[in-house]
This record gives structure tokens, sequence and C-alpha cells, in this order.
């Protein structure tokens, strides 16, 4: 199937079975002409809900409740689903791309597709299905910003999948302290495969920027205006993951200076010891 088709068919689907479609051998023959669309067609009771400050999260102190870690992972599993459109969204957006870099967004897209399968069956295990809770528009928000495959990856890649590398080790560490092993062990699979995708992003941001920017500063300047740079950070800032994805330590130093709203953000040190606040997951 050309990666055409199969973009077109993911954001067309009006059934999740056709949203997680694996065609098998894929091909890019025939990339045609850019195309960027405007917002997916979604199966039935997935549509976008209007998220407003009553949808956070429920609380880490909370999650030994079996029903609230559910919601956790429902909200990740609509996060994945978002990131398998988009990605689709980007093999249609660039065409005239580097053929290694369509490759590896779509590689990147059945890993996502894989994701949102394995939060599927912890969801199923604690009793809830998908899409039982709202889900939200997120990542569509931002598209009217994803014009250049530079700015794909420093949107996609080294802010929102970067931010996981935060995410992901805390609340799998969340849901280990609370006896929930297998959804801790599915945290651990998602924080190795994040720091693929963010590796990925920042090598080819590396290729795509001007000669001569510096990566931070080009990153910055792909980055929508109303996303700012501490998106790309959770509240316990996980330095050793951005090392292991190959980021800069000059650029991760710059991240971690970053302007910090210290009335909503905590950095808890020790992620084995948490000392838990209102924190909402951003992705």
């Amino acid at each position: 199937m050309e990666l055409r088709e199969w973009a077109t068919r993911i954001l067309s689907a009006d059934t999740l079975a056709e949203k997680l479609l694996e065609p098998g051998i894929l091909t890019d023959n025939d990339p045609g002409s850019s195309l960027f669309w405007d917002e997916p067609t979604r199966p039935t009771g997935m549509h976008f809900n209007k998220h407003s400050r009553k949808d956070k999260l429920p609380k880490l102190p909370t999650l030994h409740k079996a029903e609230n870690r559910a919601a956790c992972l429902h909200r990740f599993a609509g996060h994945e689903l978002l990131a398998v459109e988009i990605m689709a969204y980007a093999l249609l957006a660039y065409p005239q791309a580097p053929k290694h870099f369509r490759k590896g967004v779509a590689n990147t897209l059945r890993e996502e597709q894989e994701h949102v399968r394995l939060y599927i069956a912890q969801l199923e295990r604690l009793g809830m299905n998908f899409g039982d809770l709202p889900l939200y528009k997120h990542f569509w928000a931002y598209t009217p910003y994803l014009r250049t495959p530079d700015q794909y990856v420093s949107v996609m890649s080294l802010t929102f999948e970067m931010a996981n590398l935060d995410f992901a080790p805390l609340y799998g560490a969340a849901f280990a302290a609370n006896g929930d092993e297998q959804a801790s062990q599915l945290m651990q699979q998602i924080l190795k495969d994040e720091i693929a995708h963010v590796s990925f992003g920042w090598n080819w941001l590396k290729k795509l920027k001007s000669p001569g920017s510096p990566q931070w500063d080009a990153w910055l300047k792909a980055l929508p205006p109303n996303l700012p740079p501490t998106r790309a950070m959770g509240p316990i800032f996980q330095e050793e993951n951005r090392l292991k994805a190959g980021v800069s330590q000059e650029w991760i130093d710059n991240l971690r200076s970053s302007h910090l709203d210290t009335s909503t953000r905590t950095t808890f040190g020790d992620q084995n010891n948490l000392i838990v606040n209102d924190i909402e997951y951003p992705r």
C-alpha cells in the first residue's frame, strides 16, 4: 500500500479498526502533492470534546483506585490516537520531504498504533472501553502551524513527545506504587519508544534547519506562538532520558533554564519518593 493511501484511510476512517490499519508492506512511489488535512473523521463515540477545567486527570494520590488509573490510561490512549492521525497528516502534508524522513514518520506511526492497542488492552483489564470518557482535539489545534517538516518535528517530536520523557516515568512509578505492575510496564515501553521518537526529531531538525543556525534557535523559531518551550517538560526533569535520545547538553541546559510558572509546576527530584500534587498530563 502507498503511504498516501494509508494516511488518507487513517484520516477518513470512521472505525477504530481502520484507524489502526496495519497494511503490511508500504511503498512511497506516488507521494502526490501537498494536502493539509483540516480535521480527521472520527469513529462514533470518539468525537472531539471541548476541554474544561473539570476534565483534569485524577490526582496521583487517588491512583489506588482502578477507575482512576483507567481514566489516566484512557487519556493517554487518546493522545496516542491523536499522534496516529497527526503522523498521517504529516505523510500527506510533506510529500516532497526526504524519503528517509517519510519512512521514519511511517515507522513511528506504526508504533503509535501499537501503543493504542496496548492501552486498550489495559483499559479492558480495568473494566473500561476506549471511548467511555471524553476525547480531545489537542494536537489538531496546532496543525495550522505544521506547514513544514521542521515545524512538525519541533512540535511533535521535540515538544509533545519530549514531554513524555518526563511524564511516562512519573506515571509508571505512580502505577507501580499502587500495585499495578502491568500499567507500569506499559509506561516503561512507552518511554523506550518515546526516546527513539525524540531522537528522530532531534536528528532531522539538525538536517532541516538553516546551516549555522543553533539547534535551540531553530526549535524556538519553529514553535507556534501559543506553544511555549516549557511544554517540552514535565514536573520531574529527566535529563538522562534526553541524553539517551541524543539531545545535546547545551540544549538540555537551555530547556531546563526556560521560564517556569512555579505556581503550577513542582520538581519532585526522586521519582521513587514522589511528592504528589495536582499535575495535569499535557499531551
